[in-house]
């Protein structure tokens, strides 16, 4: 995960992928469009109008901000209307029981070899299936703790997903539902209270995932008047930073790297139990009508110039070698502040989900916000 190290160890491996022709517009069709079915803000301009005015090939962008609201649309649709949607790796078993994708033609993706071998395995390991593989990296990125520096009195030294719910915080914390939840496991788990093998002892089968859930939940609804609020986006995310009274929470890297960015009172930093790991990427549906544009799309994507104008805009983290050299100092700075000392060594990895957690939990986090 430490970037610096990733590029060293990719950098033979990566030559030939590098040694591809970069983007240019006489190597793609001059007309044509592409249905894409995108997490909200992982595509920041130029990344897209520029594919657009090189190529003359319209992207119809179709916006969502949770993994469960882009399954269930693609449950309810079949996937009819899309060429391409944005898994989180981690969701790999829900999708090939959804049954709506189709396997790459990896002879047409010519820029693989360019991609992170780390990253590229990620993908290749959970998502190879039967007859092909289903996906390919965009971006990665974490789940830690954000606060604002000007409201946040507590040791930022020593965070904790246990800092969360200090008294001193009580009414000014966000996070999503099920984030709480597992954050909570996570601080139970690191000092002992609970020891669940990092929260993977829920993993195993629903019993087991009600015995360490189970006092986690009473734990939440018993304090929920922490929350400020639940929040399902990067948008949100945000407001409630700057006009929402939140001090800190837990959150997406993303939004918080980016309200930093802007100059605003805002960090981002890995607790001391790790951050939470994430790859999303790109997956082509089987109601796929365009499919000349998907690879042309994707080949884009996966070049070092534009690898690192979606990480500069998005605050998210890139997938290509080379395309650190596309970002700015600013952002490597805020990566650099975000995993200090050993911190990279310490992320947590969110593992594949299958369909009975994911519906188990979803139960659980239903109970919580409704308390």
């Amino acid at each position: 995960m430490n970037r610096r190290l990733l590029l060293k160890s990719a950098a033979a491996v990566g030559a030939v992928g590098l040694a591809a022709p970069m983007f240019s517009k006489n190597a793609f069709s001059s007309s044509g469009e592409l249905n894409l079915l995108m997490w909200s803000d992982e595509f920041p301009d130029p990344v897209i109008p520029n594919f657009e005015a090189k190529t003359g090939i319209k992207v119809n962008q179709t916006p969502f901000s949770q993994n469960e609201e882009q399954i269930n649309k693609l449950q309810a649709t079949g996937g009819e209307g899309f060429d391409l949607c944005q898994p989180t790796r981690n969701r790999a078993p829900q999708y090939q029981d959804l049954q709506v994708l189709a396997p790459f033609d990896t002879n047409k993706l010519t820029n693989t070899g360019a991609l992170i071998p780390s990253m590229l395995e990620s993908a290749t390991s959970l998502w190879t299936w039967e007859d092909g593989l289903y996906y390919v990296p965009h971006c990665w990125g974490t789940e830690a703790l954000s606060y604002r520096t000007d409201l946040y009195k507590g040791d930022v030294a020593n965070l904790s997903f246990g800092s969360l719910w200090d008294e001193d915080v009580k009414g000014h914390t966000q996070g999503r539902g099920h984030s709480f939840l597992l954050g909570i496991g996570l601080w139970w788990d690191g000092s002992g209270k609970m020891p669940t093998n990092r929260m993977l002892d829920g993993y195993k089968d629903e019993e087991n995932f009600k015995k360490v859930w189970d006092p986690i939940l009473a734990f939440a609804i018993e304090n929920k008047s922490f929350v400020k609020q639940f929040w399902d986006s990067a948008d949100n995310t945000k407001s409630g930073l700057m006009e929402n009274d939140v001090w800190i929470g837990q959150t997406w890297d993303g939004p918080a790297l980016s309200l930093k960015k802007e100059g605003k009172p805002v960090n981002y930093t890995a607790p001391k139990e790790g951050a939470i790991a994430w790859l999303d990427g790109l997956s082509m549906l089987k109601a796929a009508k365009n499919t000349d544009q998907i690879y042309e799309f994707i080949n884009y994507l996966m070049t070092p110039e534009v690898s690192g104008q979606v990480a500069e805009g998005s605050g998210y983290n890139p997938v290509v070698t080379g395309a650190d050299g596309f970002t700015s100092d600013v952002y490597k700075k805020n990566f650099q502040e975000a995993f200090p000392g050993d911190a990279l060594s310490k992320v947590w990895h969110w593992p594949a989900e299958p369909g009975w957690y994911a519906e188990i939990r979803s139960q659980y986090v239903q109970q919580f916000q409704a308390a």
